[in-house]
């Protein structure tokens, strides 16, 4: 960068009374140089499960598009709510952003009594990235091969048989929850410290079924170990386009896990342009999509306003789920 396109300095007198109240972010927005140095991007969950790679391929895109560095701090707890609190609480000038999403915008607000956030009002929505379907599989002693033949053993055994999720008020937990709302079945819900110790126990007998993310659940049926039996997806994934949908047996049913590019509430609106622009070109990247698919999962852009949109329709809708489910955190 040569002297006659470096930013204002922190220094530099502007003028007056202008000098201490123009904002800096602005500033470096309307000169069309953002990001002029690194940006801190945090990860709410611990690092080597799919958030942490998807998110690693995501930054060094936006890296390589701004020629600046992309950093991901991960900064799990409190099933992500710790690091998204950290990131409502940054400075707004477009350096620290992070990873939003299902569980911490949609889910939390009604699973917790009491946040330290507000999960829309605190936030700046910027874009969706990643679309990541859960899959339902059975240990293989269970006698069914189809959703249709689950539902007919689990109707003719109310309460007999186990579904295991990586704890209360996740996706695995919500997916098993709409299951038993929309086919009308009973089964034990069986909470876990993550999906690795639930699938051990499928594998083990313990409980009869998961719904877990694809890439834990290909692992394992893949190579015979476990029963593929859907997606919770509205449409089959392109991943696994030989597993059904289970909304081709209950209509309706669709749970995924999403994620957000987010920014903490009052960016300036150059600052949020700006990076709308690169997110869409990173996220509709061959490179990207490719890399992305490789993990089971869709890249997915949207505007900000209907990020945000979004976001809100998924509160409402999974609402009714999780009180349904009796799942609470105080």
């Amino acid at each position: 960068m040569t002297s006659k396109t470096r930013p204002i300095g922190r220094r530099t007198v502007v003028g007056g009374i202008a000098a201490t109240t123009l904002a800096a972010p602005a500033i470096v927005a309307a000169q069309g140089t953002y990001p002029n140095k690194s940006v801190r991007y945090i990860n709410p969950y611990p690092a080597g499960g799919a958030t942490d790679t998807l998110s690693r391929i995501f930054c060094a895109k936006m890296s390589e598009l701004t020629g600046q560095q992309w950093i991901v701090e991960n900064k799990g707890g409190s099933g992500g709510n710790v690091g998204v609190d950290a990131l409502a609480q940054s400075a707004p000038d477009g350096y620290t952003l992070g990873l939003g999403g299902i569980a911490t915008h949609a889910i939390s607000p009604t699973l917790y009594a009491k946040l330290p956030f507000n999960a829309k009002t605190d936030f700046t929505f910027i874009s969706t990235m990643w679309q990541l379907p859960n899959m339902l599989v059975v240990n293989l002693d269970l006698p069914v091969k189809t959703v249709a033949e689950l539902i007919e053993l689990l109707r003719k055994n109310p309460g007999k048989y186990s579904y295991g999720s990586a704890g209360s008020g996740t996706t695995l937990h919500l997916c098993g929850e709409l299951f038993k709302i929309m086919a009308k079945v009973d089964m034990v819900h069986v909470p876990y410290r993550g999906a690795a110790p639930a699938m051990q126990d499928l594998l083990a007998g313990q409980i009869q079924m998961i719904f877990d993310n694809i890439p834990g659940a290909l692992a394992q049926s893949r190579p015979g170990k476990v029963r593929a039996l859907g997606v919770t997806s509205a449409k089959r994934s392109p991943v696994v386009p030989d597993v059904p949908a289970i909304a081709e047996t209950l209509p309706g049913f669709d749970i995924n896990s999403w994620t957000t590019l987010t920014g903490p509430a009052k960016l300036p609106p150059e600052v949020i342009a700006r990076l709308s622009e690169l997110s869409k070109k990173a996220l509709e990247s061959q490179d990207l999509k490719a890399k992305f698919f490789d993990q089971a999962a869709l890249a997915i852009w949207r505007s900000p306003a209907d990020t945000l949109a979004f976001r809100d329709a998924e509160e409402a809708r999974l609402a009714p789920i999780i009180k349904a489910s009796g799942a609470r955190v105080d």
